[in-house]
């Protein structure tokens, strides 16, 4: 059975799983209110689905239309937006806002106060250190065009994003490449490459030590 704490809010249709905790002053199911110029859709969204052994921490923000795996952490004051699919194992840092219509693969660690924008795609043991900023909008809300172009980065598995780093919008970030800390990545960043600066360059190859397929 799910155990939502007395000041916690869960919204009528929310499915939670058995073991899912929501604790004090957390909201799960909430609707989004968009302003008039907004590009997400606005389509009706189901209800929001919390996965087995989940815990939404305390203030934490799960929006309608969500839908997070099992074993996953919402952390203290962080926020989930409409249609972000979660998958099991993922960790949301303390403060972190994840925006609508974003992909984030299972093992995924996602460190305190990151911005995740709308449409972007993690996959699988991506991890992202606090204060990386993602983006997805080159024209910063001016002409329509901008809407068709949209789209926020893509960082393969395994990728590790150092923190206060800033990631252009739709740059991919390769299998394995590593991101150093407070880098502005611009383009595409090689698979197994370790990139640094303003704007990031790459500087070397990954160790062989650091990657997944050594350890596994």
């Amino acid at each position: 059975m799910p155990e939502i704490h007395p000041t916690a809010t869960v919204y009528p249709g929310t499915v939670l799983g058995d073991g899912v905790r929501v604790m004090e002053n957390a909201v799960v199911g909430k609707q989004p209110a968009l302003g008039p110029k907004s590009t997400a859709k606005r389509d009706p969204l189901p209800p929001a689905v919390i996965g087995d052994k989940t815990i939404i921490s305390t203030g934490a923000i799960v929006f309608a239309g969500a839908t997070i795996g099992d074993a996953c952490i919402i952390g203290d004051q962080s926020c989930v937006r409409e249609r972000v699919v979660i998958s099991d194992d993922v960790v949301v840092g303390r403060g972190s806002l994840v925006e609508n219509d974003t992909t984030i693969g299972s093992g995924t660690r996602i460190q305190a106060e990151a911005y995740i924008t709308a449409y972007s795609t993690l996959e699988e043991d991506v991890f992202i250190a606090p204060c990386v900023v993602t983006t997805n909008d080159n024209f910063m809300g001016r002409t329509e065009r901008r809407k068709e172009l949209m789209r926020g980065p893509t960082i393969r598995r395994g990728a590790r994003v150092g923190g206060g780093a800033i990631l252009c919008p739709g740059i991919e970030v390769g299998e394995e490449a590593f991101i150093g800390a407070g880098a502005v990545v611009t383009k595409d960043v090689p698979p197994r490459k370790l990139v640094v600066g303003s704007p990031a360059r790459v500087l070397r190859d990954v160790p062989e030590d650091e990657l997944l397929s050594s350890s596994s």
